[in-house]
């Protein structure tokens, strides 16, 4: 076989022959990394140490410590865990089993119904075949091996999966010891990989989402690289039981949910202090940044929906209501898209127009099953950042790079240091010719190398009109959210007819890139609320001060700053209780508000304000022309 040329990270090259595995490559550069490795990526696909190169590549390990191998032991410990239900359990009949942030799961029937009280049994044997560094075997099978297989073991659901996939499929299978499952990989080369693991609780899952289906047992677990990093995640878990965006959002009348309008936002008049304050900081952004602000409407026709390809794809979670001629259906718009399209299109552009970047706070409505609902994280009516820039082919990567920083520069103040990414590429079932994908995914490589942005690939995950970034923000508990995308789309204004004329004089479909930096508000804000655990930082508080009156004589002082406080827009409240001044003070810890003043006969008489800042038992009397000064600058440096 001919020889082949490896190119490393470090851009060192070295030729190697060809069907050479990842595994030999590894113990070349030395036997004790090699046992480090925990899978590899060639020509950025991940794939396990096992897999043979035959043609020119560029390969890159990853070891133990890459948090990329996360993704994978916890994959593995997927299969160790169901492996385990299988010897303790013979007649239990395995659906599927994702990772999930910070985590796993695997959903199991069983007539024996698990309890936490079985996880400790569970547990003993997945460390027993984690304790005996099994080795983690791919095979390729046809689609009739498979289904004989596993019809064989009364493996419905698998033989249900299998037959939803073309007669010339290749199935991919995993083998621990007598354990085989289906899976397409990448997995470690043996479960000893799996440092820490445990089993965290279990929940009801209906087969495929459908509740006409059985329901099965989903059995959650987590894994990390270390026995240290699993107990900073189940110290996170008890912190972040504290920090519940539900209990806190009541505390501390931001919003509340009820059985009448399930998935629906109440937002009290803190709550909606906070949401209207993120909103106008994220339209500041955008205006800055050449976007221009549109308002939709909230239903359009099927017609329209049908005409985009949504109905299709998205009508079981879409709203319809009948016209009254009863021959038309109107849905509710669960995204904004084909609207922004509608808008596009009543204006004549020339190249020379592009790119138009419009945007809208859309309401949206997605008819979500209620059992996956879960306060602001999952709601049926949606706020969105929405936006869609309409562009050449040649202003791709520009736009991707411009948004890039826009949406770190966002996070950043927002008080999100950590930002992880991933570019999803080309799915297997995809519009558009290969030459556009080429030219978009290239486009989106180039943009994020051009500012210096790791990232990582997540391959086949791109929508079928084109690929697409996420954005995944870390909060302070180390949990992951993805939030922000941009995604890149050929097909929509081809469906819908947007045009520009080109530098030709003809018309042509522009590029449309969806893009959204917070995603939906009422989760974003969930997320703030944890993050923060309610303790705001002074710009986006919904009360940035609060003034304690000492006694009656001092009101009329106290009138005199208001009016200063109200001239610079500075959120205040003021206590006119008759409680003693501890009382007052414990009030306003408890509502976490940034700022204290406390004001009596002495602060009256030399015109200060005692400031007490949240967290501190000591108050500084200073002027208060420098108090309220302190306190603007600080909202503007978003502080």
């Amino acid at each position: 076989m001919m020889n082949i040329k490896i190119t490393f990270p470090d851009s060192t090259i070295k030729v190697f022959p060809g069907g050479i595995t990842g595994r030999e490559i590894a113990e070349g550069i030395s036997p004790s990394f090699a046992r480090k490795v925990v899978f590899m990526s060639v020509n950025d696909t991940s794939v396990d140490l096992g897999y043979s190169i035959d043609c020119d590549s560029a390969v890159m390990f990853y070891t133990l410590d890459h948090e990329c191998s996360l993704e994978v032991i916890r994959h593995d410990a997927t299969h160790i865990m169901a492996q385990a239900i299988d010897i303790l359990y013979s007649d239990a009949s395995f659906a599927i089993g994702p990772t999930i942030n910070n985590g796993f799961y695997y959903d199991v029937d069983l007539p024996h119904q698990i309890s936490i009280d079985d996880f400790p049994e569970i547990e003993k044997k997945m460390h027993e075949i984690i304790e005996s560094e099994m080795p983690v075997m791919r095979e390729v099978w046809s689609k009739e091996k498979a289904l004989k297989y596993f019809s064989a073991k009364n493996q419905m659901y698998k033989v249900e999966m299998i037959n939803d996939f073309p007669d010339d499929t290749e199935i991919t299978i995993y083998k621990q010891g007598d354990f085989i499952d289906l899976c397409r990989g990448p997995h470690s080369p043996h479960t000893g990989f799996v440092k820490a693991v445990k089993l965290t609780k279990i929940s009801g899952a209906y087969w495929r989402s459908d509740q006409k289906n059985r329901q099965l047992q989903r059995i959650y677990g987590t894994a990390w690289e270390s026995k240290k990093s699993l107990q900073r995640h189940l110290d996170n878990i008890i912190e972040a039981e504290s920090r519940g965006h539900q209990k806190l959002g009541a505390s501390l009348g931001l919003f509340h949910i009820q059985n009448e309008c399930l998935g629906s936002v109440f937002w009290h008049k803190n709550g909606t202090v906070l949401f209207n304050t993120l909103k106008n900081y994220i339209s500041g952004k955008l205006l800055d940044n050449g976007y221009y602000e549109i308002k939709t409407p909230i239903m359009a026709d099927k017609a329209l929906w049908e005409k985009s390809g949504h109905w299709q794809k998205f009508k079981q979670n879409m709203y319809c209501i009948e016209g009254q001629d009863k021959n038309t259906i109107y849905a509710m718009k669960p995204m904004n898209c084909p609207l922004h399209i509608q808008v596009f299109n009543k204006q004549r552009y020339s190249h020379k127009d592009l790119p138009v970047r419009m945007s809208e706070f859309g309401c949206c409505h997605r008819n979500e099953s209620s059992g996956s609902l879960h306060g602001l994280l999952r709601v049926r009516s949606l706020t969105q950042d929405d936006a869609h820039i309409f562009c050449t082919e040649d202003q791709i990567e520009n736009e991707t790079i411009n948004f890039c920083k826009l949406l770190h520069e966002v996070y950043k103040e927002l008080g999100f240091q950590s930002i992880k990414i991933k570019l999803a590429d080309r799915p297997t079932e995809r519009l558009g010719d290969e030459v556009l994908w080429d030219k978009a995914e290239s486009s989106l490589h180039s943009a994020l190398k051009s500012q210096g942005l790791a990232y990582s690939i997540n391959p086949g995950e791109g929508a079928f009109y084109g690929p697409k970034i996420e954005f995944v923000l870390t909060d302070a508990l180390d949990r992951d959210w993805q939030c922000g995308t941009l995604q890149i789309d050929f097909i929509l204004p081809k469906r819908l007819d947007a045009t520009y004329i080109n530098a030709t004089g003809r018309k042509q479909h522009p590029v449309m890139i969806h893009r959204a930096i917070l995603g939906t508000f009422e989760r974003f804000i969930g997320i703030l609320i944890e993050h923060y655990a309610g303790f705001f930082p002074l710009w986006l508080a919904p009360e940035q001060l609060h003034i304690v009156v000492l006694n009656d004589k001092c009101y009329e002082y106290v009138d005199t700053l208001v009016l200063e406080l109200k001239k610079v827009g500075i959120r205040f409240g003021i206590d006119h209780s008759d409680k003693n001044m501890e009382i007052k003070i414990k009030n306003s810890i408890m509502k976490r508000i940034p700022i204290l003043w406390i004001i009596g006969d002495r602060e009256v008489e030399t015109s200060t304000v005692s400031v007490r800042k949240f967290g501190n038992k000591k108050s500084d009397c200073i002027s208060a022309t420098v108090a309220i000064y302190n306190i603007k600058d600080a909202i503007q440096n978003k502080n």
